[in-house]
């Protein structure tokens, strides 16, 4: 696989940036997620036809990651990076502490040979258990529970396996303003835990291209470090 670059990014904190901070860094998450998705896009926009090969996530509000296949612009007025090679040599059976920050969707309804509509897997499963109190008691445990299969499902595809229980947490659903039109809704989970390689190639690959949906707003870059 060709190297990637990994990207720490920080806004500025000099007296410029910080008067543009109401516009740069909304409190609201949705508008706080847009800001953020034109931010990045700032740093790899260098054609208009350019499509996106980068995934990032927000670390905290100013304070981003980048994975991208070129390096990003160097926008020295506006932001402090470090960017450093990001090529791990793993082999089958290493183990690997993660965390990622995803849209998990599930493709369910279409007609036989066709994919289904993509729907967020935890409102997915439930929709399955009756209306009322017993939906909202069974929320967090349906939220982990649906969490887990979908990340166990990405394993199978994308050459991993989870080892233990994941850590699953952050459910909510983030609502992106869209001027003159609905806003586009999408619903997050936090993901934390260890995961065994089954195959390097595969994995590497889907670590560059992210798991689930919503990328271009933050999620599916998943981070890794050595397991003891």
């Amino acid at each position: 696989m060709t190297a990637l670059h990994l990207s720490r990014v920080r806004l500025r904190r000099d007296a410029q940036i910080a008067a543009l901070a109401r516009l740069l860094l909304p409190e609201e998450t949705g508008a706080q997620a847009v800001a953020a998705h034109r931010l990045i896009w700032a740093l790899f926009a260098d054609a208009p036809e350019r499509q996106r090969d980068f995934l990032w996530r927000q670390e905290q509000p100013g304070q981003y990651l980048a994975l991208s296949r070129r390096p990003p612009l160097p926008l020295a007025d506006v932001f402090e990076i470090e960017t450093k090679e990001f090529a791990p040599a793993l082999a089958a059976g290493d183990r690997l502490g993660f965390r990622l920050h995803a849209n998990p969707v599930v493709a369910a309804g279409g007609k036989p040979g066709q994919r289904g509509r993509r729907h967020d897997v935890v409102m997915h499963a439930l929709h399955r258990l009756p209306a009322g109190a017993e939906r909202a008691e069974a929320r967090l445990e349906t939220a982990i529970a649906a969490g887990r299969a979908w990340f166990a499902r990405q394993g199978e595809a994308q050459g991993f396996a989870p080892v233990g229980e994941v850590a699953i947490d952050g459910y909510e659903t983030v609502r992106l303003p869209r001027e003159g039109a609905p806003p586009i809704r999408y619903s997050v989970l936090d993901f934390e835990g260890v995961l065994t390689v089954l195959d390097p190639p595969r994995f590497l690959a889907a670590l560059a291209q992210g798991f689930g949906r919503a990328r271009a707003f933050g999620c599916g870059l998943m981070l890794i470090r050595r397991a003891g």
